[in-house]
């Protein structure tokens, strides 16, 4: 008892037959504890059989002093008592905590009060289990939270010891390990998120923490309002979010499989999926008409790439109204899915939750009549526009409402649908600045849920709610089948009705590189049945990407490519013959191991443990695999996956946990493809190859891949049934164990023990024991009888490793490797392939396409990793053009290089190409990596007459050189365009703001920024301004282009169009900002941007504006009157020796000192401009510039020691087209 942990204790210690309680006033200071003297103030004398549990009650019942109000209680461990406990009560008031549930589980709340105000539980599978205290557990929790309430929020943190580990917080963006992140738990529609997002489609205020020594504790905020998971502070665990609320603790347990076991316990399982719905899926927005559904299902048969379900877009609906088809495109759905299941693929349909508000539509209709619909706060159906037009949205909270809509469920099952995708659920509403209906709706719940309450409490579930109904409706249908559902939104516990994705993710490396964590972030949160858009929703692949995402994608619990409407086909056979060939080889590796996948969710299924997991759970207690994003485990198989660009199977390296760790394939090694390892002590089924899960048979010959331990064991399970259906439950199906084991150098495998009614099927067993490098050794037998394998010597052990190595370098050597980005199929089959010409010197790489418009395809920054360009060999990237078409000449023709410069490697290289677009016309081009300056790179374009004729008075047609080049936004919603005008105008866009064209003074002054703020980085554009005749932005879907335009005008060969300009990258550290908003009430937002510049390290910039995000139609578009005032207070170091000084528009000079109190200058008697606040003292101004055309009025006003130098705005509403703004900025000058 030499420390105490917190302020204020508990101390419980056993006393003979007696247990004390005594209170202990301890001081914090500085963060340190100081103990004063003790002073008893309570005491308690129980029985030694007292429980826990009843000194718990005894808290609870408020049996201690009440003077204790504001008291944090410790238990402290001694012997006889385990554990830690904190108990906070920060709002006067005594927290409480109870076991639940089971041995390690406990609940804690802030007090007694707010343990009764807690709304009930939705995303336990039993609530009850919530609110019923086990007293039978003797046990206290380990690690107990604090808590403070404030203004209405409850604040709750949990201290965990130096060097733990965050995982879980459900479906985030970013990196693996959490630590240092935050996350608001608000279901969004977060198209084109980025690593920094912090909310999206799905919310889990759940955290995963692994200490040091491997245990692993686990954190539920078990509220369903919006909640901030704040992780920013090492090893340590805040929740923030609307009082009140529980905390739930799991733990800790010895490992973090224990964790997941016991939080399935609590919030239930996945659902037993269909076995199909384990294969491969096929989507697109849309496949349209129903002849494009089976052109895709012949192609997939015909190139034998194994797939299982193609899937319906939202264009299959007849105008977007849900639970009807478009008769033109689909005039008969249920024989279009005949037809799908005869070649065995299964259909899904999408619904969304907007049902159109139009009477005679049959679903308005009888929800309307039921009176289903999700109210305005003064009881009016709430419309909301969506895909169809203006909609009005179940109430999921009620259940004549979710039977409303399984019944309409059922009846759309009877068109042969297989499948339902819930999308939009979120929900999402267009026309909003929220993307979402107003928190002030109103949810008439059912009591079990919280009853009628607004939306901002039922919000997080309504995508759950919306699956749940989806589910059930699917089982009315037919409860002889397993539904599967996808939703896009979710919660704690969506796991036992739905799939789900990871939403709108973009074609990038950066998202293939994120899908890994995210898919195990999502199983670590209780959704094992997860998986991407594999090859990015949004954008266009390129082939290697798609490859690689397809490779490690394929072995994700969920496989399904899908893409967005006006991009590039993303089908595997989309990107060549090479990518086809990876493709066909990852879903073969996905389809030998689908009895594998099928036993693991199985598993997940009846003991809640997880399908995938991260790396570190092989060993927990390793540091340096808790981090590790490139690689994860499938049960006992470890995935090692090549997501970087330009990093290949046989150049990645693989860091493996401690143990046995064998290499395996299936004679399908590429560099494309992920590296696989089994675990030593491992078995594992294996099929045979097959197209759909339909052609599987029982009797078909299994396979057993089995790595021995070192003690020369072994023990894997297979789980077999109908694949569908109920009866697994009722006895019908087989779990096998099978065993190995090593004795007197043979092998013994057989079945150790089966569980089920399923007789065995009578079938040849493939036993394969991993030597190591892939070698393996083979025997044939009967399943379920003794199979055994003499071991070779060790010489010939190491003759077969040796050779395997050799047939696994040859293969990988023979590989058709996929091409970075110059192979690409055309339209009509055509194959364009050749190789770039690669430029590099300094910090840059750039490739360049001269055969297709000279485009360059990548511009690569090789300190950051940055590549700006998003681009195709056909299209996108850098281009140019001869005119104001899209794509007009000079674009699409062949360039021809006529000079190439390369000096000494890493020092300059250069390349000048051109191209003849017509009439006597050549477009030049040359790119320079200069050697004088590393950190740019140039480009001078030009069109010049080479042979306008006499008779044109030698000049050509008009012409204008248009600069287009298309940037990647890794970051869509961190990312803008700065630049400030030639009038000094400040400018910074946003990709809400479209497309814009500054002409005239309004020209950015020979420079604009490309600003991505999650990376720190800007791409700065130079150019000669004399040259722009005007500049363009337009953002588009995860892009934007910055174009530069010269003047419209003939050409002749004495007067050529001419533009130079060069690109730099400013990186974080040279310039510094910080960009801030806040919400000041009826659809304003205050934004606040302060810059210290690098081009001027002596000033300081500050941008300050009211801006209009949600002003609505109804006020015109315009707000209420504001006005922008900047009140900076000023200490004044020596008050009777400073003044301010300026010259006014109208000339006259002013000198204030404090005894000239308040002064307000309007008109011409404001400052031209600039004013100084001057201290004569230590000979120094501060100089205060602003723009005056955003000034009104400027006051000065003298405090006591202080003075205040106003800028005011003129007063006004704003619109989002009308800002109000003011610029000004900040400098030190030298006074004589």
């Amino acid at each position: 008892m030499d420390k105490l942990p917190f302020p204020n204790s508990i101390i419980i210690s056993p006393k003979c037959h007696f247990t004390t309680l005594c209170f202990v006033n301890v001081r914090v200071s500085n963060g340190s504890l100081k103990k004063k003297k003790p002073k008893l103030l309570h005491c308690i004398n129980l029985l030694s059989s007292t429980s826990i549990s009843s000194i718990h009650h005894l808290i609870r019942g408020r049996s201690v002093n009440k003077r204790l109000t504001g008291a944090s209680f410790v238990v402290s461990k001694m012997d006889g008592i385990e554990g830690t406990i904190t108990m906070s009560d920060a709002r006067m008031g005594n927290m409480i905590f109870e076991s639940i549930l089971e041995e390690g589980v406990f609940r804690f709340d802030c007090s007694a009060d707010d343990r009764n105000a807690a709304f009930p539980s939705i995303s336990f599978v039993d609530p009850k289990v919530r609110e019923t205290p086990l007293l039978s557990i003797h046990k206290v929790p380990s690690y107990i939270p604090t808590f403070e309430c404030v203004m209405g929020k409850q604040i709750v943190n949990i201290e965990l010891p130096s060097g733990t580990s965050f995982y879980g917080t459900g479906e985030v963006s970013g990196q693996l390990e959490r630590t240092g992140k935050r996350i608001l738990t608000w279901n969004t529609d977060a198209w084109g998120y980025g690593p920094g997002t912090t909310s999206l489609y799905q919310s889990h205020p759940w955290v995963l923490a692994v200490l040091p020594s491997g245990e692993t504790l686990g954190a539920l905020a078990d509220t369903t309002h919006r909640c901030e998971v704040d992780l920013r502070q090492e090893s340590s665990i805040r929740f923030i979010s609307r009082q009140s609320y529980p905390v739930i603790t799991f733990g800790p347990f010895p490992s973090p499989v224990d964790v997941l076991v016991s939080l399935s316990h609590a919030i239930g399982t996945v659902f037993m999926p269909p076995k199909w719905s384990l294969g491969y899926h096929q989507c697109r927005w849309s496949y349209v008409p129903d002849a494009r559904v089976r052109e895709i299902a012949r192609t997939f048969r015909e190139k034998k790439i194994p797939c299982d379900v193609i899937w319906m877009d939202i264009d299959y609906m007849n105008c977007f109204r849900c639970f009807t088809f478009d008769k033109e495109r689909f005039p008969d759905p249920k024989s279009l899915v005949e037809e799908l299941h005869q070649s065995g693929f299964k259909a899904i349909w999408m619904l969304d939750p907007g049902i159109k508000n139009e009477k005679g539509y049959f679903a308005y209709d009888s929800g309307s009549e039921a009176d289903v619909w999700v109210q305005t706060a003064d009881g009016r159906p709430y419309i909301g526009d969506v895909w169809p037009g203006p909609c009005v949205f179940p109430d999921f909270t009620q259940s004549k409402a979710r039977s409303w809509w399984a019944n309409l469920v059922k009846d759309f099952i009877s068109n042969g649908v297989d499948g339902i995708w819930n999308d939009m659920n979120e929900p999402a509403v267009f026309k909003t600045v929220t993307k979402t209906m107003p928190e002030s709706n109103i949810h008439r719940g059912d009591p079990e849920f919280g009853g009628c309450q607004n939306h901002s409490y039922y919000h997080n579930v309504y995508g759950m709610l919306m699956a749940r109904s989806t589910y059930e409706g699917m089982k009315l249908a037919n409860g002889n089948k397993r539904p599967f559902v996808l939703t896009r939104a979710g919660f704690v516990g969506s796991q036992r009705y739905a799939a789900t994705w990871t939403g709108d993710n973009l074609s990038t490396w950066e998202h293939l590189q994120m899908s890994i964590p995210m898919v195990l972030q999502l199983g670590l949160s209780g959704q094992p049945l997860t998986g991407p858009d594999i090859g990015g929703f949004a954008g266009n692949a390129t082939p290697r990407m798609f490859g690689r995402w397809m490779g490690v994608g394929s072995l994700f619990p969920f496989c399904r490519a899908h893409s967005e409407a006006d991009t590039n086909d993303h089908e595997p056979w989309s990107f060549g013959e090479e990518c086809e060939e990876v493709c066909r080889l990852a879903l073969e590796r996905r389809y030998r191991l689908l009895s594998h996948i099928y036993t693991l969710f199985y598993l997940a299924h009846t003991r809640g443990t997880p399908v995938s997991a991260p790396i570190f759970f092989a060993d927990p207690k390793d540091p340096e695999l808790r981090k590790l994003e490139n690689s994860f485990l499938l049960g006992p198989i470890l995935i090692y996956a090549s997501t970087q660009r330009d990093e290949e199977l046989d150049t990645a390296h693989h860091k493996l946990p401690r143990g046995i760790w064998l290499s395996f394939d299936f004679d399908d090694s590429h560099p494309d493809l992920p590296a696989l390892y089994l675990l030593g002590g491992s078995i594992i089924p294996v099929g045979p190859l097959y197209q759909h899960v339909g052609q599987a048979n029982p009797s078909d010959d299994l396979t057993l891949l089995i790595a021995l331990d070192e003690n020369g064991k072994a023990e894997g399970l297979l789980f077999e049934d109908d694949g569908d259906g109920y009866e697994y439950s009722r006895g019908g199906y087989l779990l096998t164990t099978y065993v190995a084991e090593l004795q007197s150098s043979v092998v013994t495998v057989q079945v150790a023990k089966t569980e089920g009614n399923w007789r065995r099927p009578k079938r040849r067993l493939h036993v394969r024991i991993l030597l190591g490098k892939g070698a393996m050794l083979d025997a044939w037998g009967s399943d379920g009888e003794i199979i055994q394998l003499a071991m070779p010597s060790e010489t010939d052990v190491s003759n077969l490793v040796s050779e395997s190595e050799e047939k696994y370098r040859n293969r990988l050597e023979s590989a058709k490797r996929i091409p970075d980005v110059e192979t690409i199929s055309g339209h009509k089959g055509v194959e364009l392939s050749r190789t770039p010409v690669v430029l590099k010197s300094g910090d840059w790489e750039l490739k360049v396409v001269p055969w297709i418009g000279g485009r360059i395809l990548s511009m690569d920054h090789i300190p950051s990793g940055a590549q700006w360009l998003h681009s195709r060999v056909e299209i996108n990237g850098y281009e140019e053009y001869s005119n104001h078409e899209y794509r007009s000449a000079g674009c699409t023709e062949e360039y021809s290089v006529t000079e190439r410069g390369l000096e000494q490697e890493g020092e300059s290289e250069s390349l000048r190409l051109e191209g003849d677009i017509g009439g006597g016309l050549v477009m030049e081009r040359y790119i320079s990596l200069p050697k004088d300056n590393s950190k740019v790179f140039r480009i001078d374009s030009g069109i010049v007459a080479r042979g306008v004729g006499a008779g044109s008075g030698g000049f050509s047609r008009l012409v204008c050189l248009r600069v287009h080049p298309m940037f990647t936004l890794l970051h869509p919603t961190e990312s803008y365009v700065s630049f400030t005008s030639i009038n000094g105008s400040k400018h910074e866009l946003w990709p809400e703001s479209g497309e814009q064209v500054f002409e005239g003074d309004l020209r950015p002054k020979g420079e604009w920024m490309l600003v991505d703020r999650c990376l720190g980085l800007g791409l700065v554009n130079r150019f000669n301004i004399d040259q722009v005749h005007k500049c363009t932005v337009h953002w588009g879907t995860g892009t934007v282009n910055l174009e530069l335009w010269s003047e419209e005008r003939p050409v002749s060969k004495e007067s050529p169009l001419k533009l130079s300009h060069e690109r730099d990258l400013e990186q974080e550290g040279e310039s510094e900002s910080l960009r801030l908003e806040g919400d000041r009430g009826g659809g304003l937002v205050m934004e606040r941007y302060i810059s210290l510049p690098k081009d001027n390290s002596k000033v300081f910039c500050i941008d300050s504006g009211i801006v209009a995000r949600g002003v609505g139609a109804g006020s015109g578009g315009f707000s209420r009157l504001v006005c922008l005032r900047v009140h900076p207070m000023f200490t004044l170091l020596h008050p009777t020796e400073s003044y301010v000084s300026f010259t006014s528009i109208n000339g006259s000079k002013h000198e204030l000192w404090p005894e000239s109190g308040e002064q307000v200058f309007e008109g011409d008697l404001r400052p031209k401009g600039e004013w100084m606040l001057v201290d004569r003292c230590i000979g120094l101004g501060l100089v205060n510039r602003f723009n005056i055309d955003q000034v009104h009025k400027c006051t000065v006003h003298w405090g006591t020691g202080t003075v205040n130098l106003e800028l005011w705005s003129e007063e006004r509403p704003v619109s989002k087209e009308s800002p109000l703004k003011l610029s000004h900025e900040y400098e030190v000058q030298k006074i004589v």
